[in-house]
């Protein structure tokens, strides 16, 4: 599991013109599943990014977390992240988990997230235009 996470000031997500999940000061994040990820996978990343602390505090220190800040996430699928292009101009995707299976994990996700915090999202293998403005600018690439 894969995850890119961005503090933002303001982050949407549009399919075919429509919006689909808007917040405002929190965390977008890019989420990506492969091969044996499972529902410990989840857990531990649910915890990492409830928990992750990159928001400032009263001295300008990163030291809070999305739910110290009160927080919203907006979760956006994205199987690009495991992307391999070592070989070759065109990306391969093989390590990727498929469709169905990722889907099934990232609502699991989701749903894990909900119960903390509040979360938007895109639609699961839409053609998404997603705009955001990243604070800091602050950027994480998790992994388990």
């Amino acid at each position: 599991m894969r995850i890119v996470v961005q503090r933002v000031t303001k982050a949407k997500v549009e399919v075919d013109s429509k919006v689909t999940g808007e917040i405002k000061d929190g965390l977008m994040l890019l989420v990506s599943f492969t091969q044996n990820d499972d529902e410990k996978n989840i857990d531990w990343m649910v915890n990492k990014v409830l928990n992750l602390r990159i928001f400032d505090d009263e001295n300008g220190v990163m030291n809070r977390s999305v739910l110290d800040v009160g927080g919203s996430i907006l979760s956006i699928s994205q199987f690009t992240l495991y992307a391999d292009a070592s070989k070759g101009n065109r990306p391969s995707y093989v390590k990727a988990l498929n469709g169905d299976e990722a889907k099934e994990l990232y609502e699991k996700f989701n749903e894990k997230l909900a119960q903390h915090i509040k979360v938007e999202t895109g639609i699961f293998r839409a053609e998404m235009k997603v705009s955001l403005l990243n604070d800091g600018p602050v950027t994480i690439i998790l992994e388990k």
